[in-house]
């Protein structure tokens, strides 16, 4: 998985994987989750992969968007 670059150093995310339709997103406190098309939507997929890619805003985006819509927890 790539680590996420967290520009401004506040984040929770530590590092992202992202598939067809869907992220999954591992956070630094512990637990990975895993975000598609069918449990979060597809834009809000779209807009996590692009945060994911520049390294900021997706723990912010994920508090406050789609925080429980996760398709499953693998760890």
């Amino acid at each position: 998985m790539p680590l996420y670059k967290d520009i401004n150093g506040d984040s929770g995310v530590q590092s992202y994987e992202i598939g067809d339709g869907s992220i999954i997103v591992q956070f630094e406190r512990g637990g990975s989750y895993l975000y598609t098309n069918a449990s979060a939507g597809a834009d809000h997929i779209a807009e996590m992969q692009r945060l994911a890619q520049i390294g900021d805003g997706l723990n912010a985006y994920i508090n406050k968007y789609v925080r429980k819509n996760y398709a499953q927890k693998l760890a």
